[in-house]
């Protein structure tokens, strides 16, 4: 008798040791472990080019579904570790770190752009490769950061605030080049612009506020449930239900997750943690530890590493790449006085998963009948997101580590 879900079954145990394994690799060789883990999701694609009865990791609806749950829960985890008063503490730097890191990568993509593509290329191709560098994964950042017991510092703070406002300004800039080639929906891109950014901004206005007020009355209430176990499914399902909303809003649903979190004060929770005798943060942690792995090899797997190889393409990937790196660590300065300029701009250097949710978004885009994105264009940049996907994990957590060293010595 065939049994549907055995495959599945197999491909999961494939993933979970395989990231295990490129995690503890890349530990030995004193990298941050999400390091190996992309680099394992780039091997199994590898694999699966060479011999076709290997399973496509990529393709699998599985793997998204656990995926993009595990960079959910870890967005909420993190959130767990903040508050939002000591949000508003480090807004203002956060708003400028952002700013920087918008405008700085943008201008050298459009650069970049200019100097290797062909002559004669669209100047909203040039927008949009600049709009791709201008993104920023802060899933990638947070692990690293919680691996390095850095994620409640100032730094942490900083990042993710900076990061949560580039993801609004980033989906602008992606609305706005939209609306230059000419959207399915047609219009003018003005009112378009306009429009996104009243949703995004009520989103996260209505999160914040109202659903501090709200919170402690909801937990309130289900501190008179009779049954176990009580606390960690409904912080779950509040995460979760904040992460649609914000997908409704037009935002990434990672961001509604993170302000789930920071609206669960330890002060809303406390009865239920005293009840249950585990903190929330205690509760979710193992599903972090079981999840986001999978994210992060599926992430790797999504990149064609055959592309990366051919000489224009990879060309492009290199320039776009330190182009960018260059922008988001001189976004670091932004950080202001006290702040580890070196940490924050580093933290800012991965573009993840949210470069290619561009890259995704710009192939569907057509002008004068032909895709927006060639071939080769698509390759350059998607090479570019992996180079600094690496870099930044690895610059981030050497600063971390060189600054613990300094500190002890």
């Amino acid at each position: 008798m065939h049994d549907p879900v055995a495959g599945t079954l197999m491909l999961l145990a494939l993933l979970w040791l395989s990231a295990k394994v490129g995690g503890e690799l890349a530990v030995r060789l004193r990298l941050p472990a999400v390091t190996g883990e992309l680099a394992v999701g780039l091997t199994l694609t590898v694999l699966h080019r060479s011999w076709t009865a290997f399973p496509d990791v990529a393709a699998s609806p599985a793997t998204e579904l656990l995926g993009g749950l595990g960079v959910v829960v870890l967005m909420f985890a993190v959130g767990l570790e903040s508050t939002v008063p000591q949000m508003l503490k480090v807004g203002l730097a956060s708003l400028r770190v952002a700013l920087i890191g918008v405008v700085l990568p943008m201008a050298a993509g459009l650069a970049g752009a200019w100097l290797l593509l062909p002559a004669g290329t669209p100047l909203v191709l040039d927008l949009f490769i600049g709009a791709c560098l201008c993104a920023t994964s802060i899933g990638i950042s947070a692990q690293v950061l919680r691996e390095r017991g850095a994620s409640d510092s100032v730094e942490g703070r900083i990042i993710v605030g900076a990061a949560v406002v580039d993801d609004v300004l980033g989906l602008l800039v992606l609305v706005a080049v939209s609306g230059m080639v000419g959207t399915a929906s047609g219009g003018p891109a003005g009112p378009k612009l306009a429009w996104t950014l009243a949703l995004a901004l009520g989103f996260l206005a209505a999160a914040l506020s109202l659903g501090r007020l709200v919170a402690p009355h909801l937990f309130s209430l289900a501190n008179r449930f009779r049954g176990e176990q009580v606390l960690l499914p409904l912080g779950l399902g509040f995460a979760f239900l904040l992460a649609w909303l914000g997908s409704l809003a037009g935002l990434a649903s990672i961001v509604g997750a993170y302000a789930a979190g920071l609206i669960l004060e330890p002060a809303h929770i406390v009865d239920l943690e005293r009840r249950e005798q585990h903190t929330l943060v205690d509760l979710v942690h193992p599903l972090v530890t079981v999840l986001s792995p999978l994210f992060f090899v599926l992430m790797g797997a999504k990149v064609d590493p055959l592309a990366l190889f051919r000489p224009a393409t990879l060309g492009l990937a290199v320039l776009l790449a330190l182009l960018g790196v260059a922008g988001k660590l001189l976004a670091g300065l932004g950080g202001g006085r006290g702040v580890r300029a070196a940490v924050v701009g580093w933290g800012m250097v991965p573009r993840g998963e949210v470069g290619l949710i561009f890259v995704a978004a710009g192939a569907q885009l057509h002008m004068n009948g032909a895709p927006l994105l060639s071939a080769d264009a698509q390759a350059g940049v998607i090479g570019a997101l992996l180079l600094t996907t690496v870099a930044g994990p690895v610059g981030l957590g050497w600063v971390l580590r060189m600054q613990k060293t300094e500190q002890q010595a």
